[in-house]
């Protein structure tokens, strides 16, 4: 398989980009930088941590006008707090929200 040795069903592809979320339910929007992405999950820097399991929306604003934005709906699995004392969430996407 090319030289993949990672043991997952997506290549994880590393990426800085801005995002920005928010809770289910909630209007409130915050932002973030987006650190990687694959097609079944998503890790971004964020100020706080955020409880597993709790439910988001996101959406992951590439810096090239070439790649299209991406909304979806995601579930937290971890937040880890950093050195520098923000939080990388990993979260697992549910589904991608279209136009």
């Amino acid at each position: 398989m090319l030289g993949y040795d990672e043991k997952r069903n997506y290549i994880r592809m590393e990426i800085d980009c801005e995002v920005t979320y928010r809770l289910a339910g909630s209007d409130e929007l915050y932002q973030g930088r987006c650190s990687s992405i694959s097609g079944a999950g998503v890790s971004f820097i964020a100020d706080r941590s955020f409880d597993t399991g709790k439910a988001m929306e996101i959406n992951v604003v590439p810096q090239n006008t070439l790649t299209p934005s991406m909304t979806a709906f995601i579930e937290v699995i971890r937040s880890t707090q950093q050195d520098d004392g923000s939080y990388e969430i990993a979260a697992t996407i549910k589904s991608i929200k279209g136009d």
